[in-house]
């Protein structure tokens, strides 16, 4: 599947989150300890965002390449001449049948939102436009601007099932509340994973998701761990040191992190439709 990361905290070089440690993210995608039969390596690609202040506004960059990240001299060379408070990054084994190239990698952005998905959604298509349905029916009076239409599936930037979760989670969290408001990320979350399991009950659904201020993440199925003191907070599907304050998260959980503070919610089975 993949491997991810996110940090918020006092700022750090960018390309440091991603080779920090004996067993650091670019180590994971080529020596992975925990992939829970989703493949060997995370050879198909990488990207990481960071958020950075403009004018006033918060904004999320990012770098993306479909190689292996340790064939990227970038890593190194250009990515820790850039600092920030907060990182999200992911490097991509691909489900077989889907496409190896740049726009199918995480991180997934817009605006203040950046997101990465470990693990798979099996028939993808049939079930993720299932989800979209029943989300434009439920929202039918609040969502005038067609966000939740089947249709707008195909603005998702690769034909992958990660790409897709990406344009469900962007709509769920652009109806209601405000981006940026820490009540939406969490309850999105919760929404999409329950109906995605509804439509494909196999599902894999490790999802990684950032504003720049805080982290959240869902373990279904994936291995996830966590590092959260009182100025920085670390989430990541491997431990990449040996420090002993890493928290394993359990299976079937919700997570909440941020600089002294993290939450994690057991997530209940979704309830199954009648035969």
């Amino acid at each position: 599947m993949c491997r991810h990361l996110g940090y918020v905290g006092p700022p750090v070089r960018v390309g440091d989150m991603l080779t920090l440690g004996p067993h650091s993210l670019r180590t994971q995608a080529w020596a992975p300890r925990d992939m829970r039969r989703g493949g060997t390596i995370n050879a198909d690609g990488f990207g990481v965002a960071w958020w950075r202040a403009e004018d006033d506004t918060v904004t999320v960059s990012r770098y993306r390449n479909p190689a292996p990240i340790w064939t990227d001299p970038a890593v190194e060379e250009v990515l820790p001449h850039l600092e920030s408070w907060a990182v999200l990054g992911a490097v991509r084994s691909a489900t077989i049948g889907m496409p190896v190239e740049r726009s199918a990698c995480a991180p997934f952005t817009r605006g203040r939102w950046a997101f990465s998905h470990n693990g798979v959604v099996p028939d993808w298509r049939a079930a993720l436009t299932a989800v979209a349905a029943e989300f434009a029916g439920a929202a039918a009076e609040l969502d005038a601007d067609g966000l939740f239409a089947p249709a707008r599936l195909l603005e998702a930037e690769s034909a992958t099932d990660s790409a897709a979760l990406w344009v469900l989670l962007g709509a769920l969290l652009a109806t209601d509340v405000p981006d940026g408001d820490w009540a939406a990320a969490p309850a999105a979350l919760r929404l999409l994973l329950s109906a995605v399991l509804t439509h494909a009950p196999d599902s894999r659904l490790n999802l990684l998701l950032g504003d720049g201020a805080q982290l959240w993440a869902t373990a279904w199925y994936h291995s996830l761990s966590a590092l959260v003191t009182d100025d920085f907070a670390i989430l990541s599907s491997e431990p990449f040191d040996d420090d002993p304050r890493w928290q394993a998260i359990p299976d079937r959980s919700l997570v909440t992190a941020r600089p002294g503070h993290l939450a994690v919610e057991p997530l209940p089975d979704p309830e199954r439709p009648a035969q």
